[in-house]
C-alpha cells in the first residue's frame, strides 16, 4: 500500500471514528443536559483555566466562531455558562463556567475516564501515544496547508 493509499485509509477511519466518538459523547452526557459539542465548549473553557472569548474557544476547538457562538448561547440559556464583561474588549464578552457548568463538566469527565478505560482495554499506552503523535502531525500539516493558502483542487 502506498503512502497516499495508507493516508486515505487513515482519513476514512478517522471520519468513522469521529462519528462514533460524537455518538458516544452524546450518550455519555445526555442526562447532564449536554451533547458532545456542548461538552467540548465547556472543556475548552475549563482546560484554558481562565475565561475565554467565543473566538478563543473556537480557536481552541478548531471550530468557527459562529458555531461556538450558537453553542455558547444554548449553554448560557441552560445555565452552564455566563457571559462576563471583557476588560480588554468591550464587544467580546468572556465565557465563564457557572457552578452548574463546572458540575456538569466534572461529571462528564468522570464518565469519560471510565469509558476511556473500558474502550482502550487491551491497547498499549505506547500505541495510544504514537497514535496521538501521528494525529497531531497530520493536524499540524493540515493547518500549515490552510495557512499557506494552498490552492484547492477539483473545482
Amino acid at each position: 500500500m502506498s503512502r497516499v493509499e495508507a493516508a486515505t485509509a487513515l482519513i476514512l477511519e478517522v471520519f468513522r471514528l469521529n462519528g462514533a466518538l460524537l455518538a458516544a459523547g452524546d450518550a455519555l452526557t445526555r442526562d447532564l443536559g449536554l451533547t458532545s459539542a456542548r461538552w467540548q465548549v465547556l472543556g475548552a473553557v475549563a482546560l484554558a483555566g481562565r475565561p475565554l472569548t467565543v473566538a478563543g474557544a473556537a480557536r481552541a476547538m478548531g471550530l468557527t466562531r459562529q458555531a461556538v457562538r450558537r453553542l455558547v448561547t444554548e449553554l448560557a440559556a441552560d445555565g452552564f455558562v455566563a457571559l462576563a464583561p471583557n476588560p480588554d474588549h468591550r464587544r467580546a464578552a468572556l465565557v465563564v463556567l457557572t457552578e452548574d457548568g463546572q458540575r456538569a463538566y466534572a461529571a462528564a469527565q468522570e464518565r469519560q475516564a471510565a469509558w476511556a478505560a473500558r474502550v482502550t482495554e487491551g491497547c498499549e499506552p505506547a500505541s495510544l501515544r504514537d497514535s496521538t503523535t501521528l494525529l497531531r502531525c497530520l493536524r499540524a500539516a493540515l493547518e500549515r496547508d490552510e495557512e499557506s493558502g494552498a490552492p484547492e483542487t477539483g473545482s
